[in-house]
């Protein structure tokens, strides 16, 4: 799939990116639709995440950013050798744990190809 997920809770494309790149991204807003997206459609080849993804319906602290990319690699059994990804989250210490955890699972799984 070409197409490119944007997960973030109050952000839009154009706040990260290029406006005029804003045709080539999915949004979605919630780790639960984040999840779904991906089950529905594939994994796309991009995904831009954001960590902080507010307050559930409960008014918890919703599923983050770092819960959507350990289920890609904990839960999902998908493929993300070709995986590419940014973090966009103004949060420093979840970016790196992201960003950590999908290149060294990237890594071990061309290390293991």
């Amino acid at each position: 799939m070409n197409k490119k997920l944007f997960l973030d809770d109050i952000r839009t494309i154009e706040m990260v990116y290029d406006k005029s790149m804003e045709s080539e991204f999915d949004i979605v807003r919630t780790y639960e639709d984040f999840v779904a997206y991906i089950i529905k459609n594939g994994l796309p080849h991009f995904i831009s995440f954001d960590n902080d993804l507010g307050l559930g319906p409960d008014g918890n602290v919703a599923l983050d950013g770092l819960a959507a990319a350990k289920w890609l690699v904990y839960t999902s059994g998908l493929d993300l050798r070709n995986l590419e990804f940014k973090v966009h989250s103004a949060n420093p210490v979840a970016s790196e744990q992201i960003r950590g955890l999908l290149n060294n699972y990237i890594k071990h799984l061309k290390k293991n190809e």
